[in-house]
């Protein structure tokens, strides 16, 4: 197996450069000096970086413990030379001994070359991932067990290494349980040496690491129902146009209409040009608008709720081709918001769409839904309908309020999660208020509610 650089230990990146000459001088003891002088500086211009790196690892390897114990000897050592406490010297010669001990716990290397795998990247919350440290060892030695520490996420997880015979190898399955929505990096593998008294710690890190999303729970919705439109070619506006799909009458020719338009019947019998008029047909341009404030949510599983839920109609919106804005209240450190408030999600294929809901954060001091909604409002976005998703936190009336922010040719679909409440659909002003208890709620509630 040819060494990769991903199955390779991170030793540090330094550059070294080598150069090559023959200097020739007399016979004289002076010549001679200063052959040896340049000599000398070659070699430790060759291997000044060399010797600082490894300087440099040999004091990483040296534990605050061990600092302590070497500050002992130093300062025993001291009182004892300057004083003449045989106490002190026996402090210093035990704690000498103490090192001396711990050394040999660091000697020796491991030739491993080690590479991670994951079988997928992509994960629903409540699955699973299958990762894989392929351990090889290139030496011809035998290499005894140890322990190598996998960060995943924000715990670290010990995996014991067997023993490997000279240039063996060996396959370790590591599973990890996608329990909570986001993004998981898994690893480097790192690889420790330590003493029992944790005088010394040396380590060799791979660089071998992944980014796992778990994405949030979706549910299948009714065809239509992101955008609530029925026809394919879209709805007829009352706003008039020269050419589109949904024929409206005929008027009389205007200089700089095109012929195509003329309808030909009509000019035969009144012996004017007379030209097609035709009504704007407009197809759904659907908005998703999830309220990502932690306080409008009564616990972290309400939450999720309410991601899934606006994930599940911003999914159907993408497969349906919809146009559509996906958004959420927008979390300061998090991306720049292309609207007052509000942070754009990608939305171009669906594993982009989902990939960005495992990537969203509550936002803790985020601006209320009224606002959030009078900002997308204004932003004169052409929209046909825009769905609210928030927590049990906003009432009836804060609702309301939120909705009256869009013109009235704008349909309004309000979705409050509430978790283990019973599904409700009422009609409000024109707006649609439904009330999701479960997420299997949803589809039923969109047939219940005659929105598809």
């Amino acid at each position: 197996m040819s060494q990769h650089t991903s199955r390779a230990p991170d030793w540090g990146t330094g550059t070294a450069s080598r150069t090559s000459g023959t200097t020739r001088w007399g016979d004289t003891g002076t010549g001679r000096a200063r052959t040896q002088r340049t000599r000398a500086r070659r070699w430790w211009r060759r291997n000044r970086m060399r010797l600082l790196r490894t300087w440099r690892r040999w004091l990483q390897t040296v534990t605050p413990t061990g600092w302590f114990v070497l500050g002992i000897v130093l300062l025993a050592a001291t009182l004892g030379a300057t004083l003449g406490w045989v106490e002190a010297w026996f402090v210093a010669i035990a704690a000498a001994i103490v090192l001396l001990v711990a050394l040999p716990f660091l000697l020796g290397s491991r030739a491993y070359l080690i590479r991670l795998t994951v079988d997928r990247k992509r994960v629903v919350v409540g699955g699973a991932v299958q990762l894989g440290i392929d351990i090889e060892n290139s030496g011809a030695r035998p290499a005894l067990p140890a322990t190598a520490e996998l960060p995943v996420g924000d715990a670290l997880r010990e995996i014991p290494v067997p023993f490997i015979a000279g240039r063996g190898r060996t396959l370790i399955p590591v599973p990890v349980a996608a329990d909570q929505r986001g993004v998981v990096e898994v690893g480097p593998v790192t690889l420790a040496r330590r003493d029992p008294l944790n005088l010394f710690h040396r380590e060799v890190t791979w660089r071998d690491r992944h980014l796992v999303h778990v994405h949030p729970k979706t549910v299948t919705l009714p065809p239509a129902s992101a955008g609530l439109v029925r026809d394919l070619e879209g709805a007829a506006s009352r706003r008039l146009t020269d050419s589109d799909l949904s024929f409206h009458a005929v008027r009389e020719y205007v200089r700089g209409d095109a012929f195509r338009h003329v309808h030909w019947k009509s000019t035969a019998k009144t012996g004017t040009l007379m030209v097609r008029q035709y009504e704007e047909s407009q197809t759904a341009r659907a908005a998703v608008l999830f309220d990502a404030n932690r306080a409008e949510y009564a616990s972290d599983e309400e939450f999720e709720l309410g991601v899934s839920v606006a994930a599940s109609v911003a999914l159907q919106a993408v497969r349906e081709g919809r146009e559509r804005f996906v958004a959420s209240a927008w979390a300061p450190g998090r991306l720049r918001p292309s609207i007052d408030g509000l942070e754009e999600l990608p939305s171009g294929t669906p594993q982009q769409l989902l990939d960005a809901w495992a990537e969203l954060e509550a936002a803790e001091e985020a601006r209320p839904i009224e606002r959030l909604t009078r900002a997308l409002a204004e932003s004169r976005r052409p929209l046909s309908v825009v769905t609210l998703v928030t927590g049990s936190g906003p009432d009836t009336s804060r609702l309301r309020r939120a909705a009256v922010a869009f013109p009235p040719d704008v349909a309004v679909v309000a979705v409050r999660c509430e978790r283990l409440a019973d599904p409700a659909a009422q009609l409000i002003d024109g707006t649609w208020l439904l009330t999701v208890g479960a997420l299997s709620d949803l589809p039923q509630l969109l047939l219940r509610g005659g929105l598809v």
